[in-house]
């Protein structure tokens, strides 16, 4: 289930700005006449985005849910549904980096009970779905993130950070921290999905 802690914090108003008006507009393109309610997942994402702009936490409140519906011709209820069944919507506020780490067997196998212990002490975290004291980190457990090859995963807001161990984080975390963001990627050098240390076929082959 999304991120939700109560509606304290809740905006008594959201209206899109001229960026998010134009992304709609470009999102919406893509569907046929009559189906852009078919657009609401990446409407929804433009939401979240305005909202890490405005105020540096990226969730989707309530009324900028309204506002999608409204925007896509569609029931509030619907997008309400859509935004509080997928691990991506936040319907509270988060901190500034959102850490969600997979546990998911293939990462469990791999060292993802480090990840998770590493990501606590070095933000001071004691749950899931908690933030930091500092506001900068909120700590999620999620299900496969789908880069089982290159486990364990820490997702830090939409980058991956693959074959990743306790000593990583903490210069992952501590670089964060400093306002820098390391490339995402395979922390081992690992290219794409290819073996440690190289690939073994296709080998005359060259990344882009």
């Amino acid at each position: 289930m999304a991120q939700t802690n109560g509606s304290a914090s809740q905006p008594s108003s959201f209206a899109f700005d001229d960026t998010s008006e134009a992304e709609i507009s470009r999102i919406v393109s893509r569907y046929p006449a009559g189906r852009q309610a078919s657009a609401v997942i990446p409407v929804l994402y433009v939401a979240q985005n305005q909202m890490k702009r405005q105020t540096g936490s990226a969730w989707v409140p309530v009324k900028a849910m309204d506002a999608v519906g409204a925007r896509l011709g569609m029931p509030a209820i619907r997008v309400y549904e859509v935004a509080t069944f997928y691990l991506m919507f936040n319907t509270s506020p988060i901190g500034t980096y959102h850490l969600q780490v997979c546990t998911t067997t293939p990462c469990w196998l791999r060292g993802s009970d480090d990840i998770t212990e590493a990501c606590r002490k070095a933000t001071g975290i004691k749950g899931w779905g908690e933030t930091s004291e500092d506001g900068a980190f909120t700590m999620t457990e999620v299900e496969c993130l789908g880069a089982c090859v290159n486990a364990p995963i820490l997702q830090v807001d939409d980058d991956f950070y693959e074959d990743m161990d306790a000593e990583k984080v903490g210069q992952l975390l501590a670089a964060l921290r400093r306002g820098d963001r390391p490339k995402p990627g395979s922390m081992i050098g690992r290219q794409t999905s290819a073996p440690e240390g190289g690939p073994t076929t296709l080998t005359t082959l060259q990344e882009g």
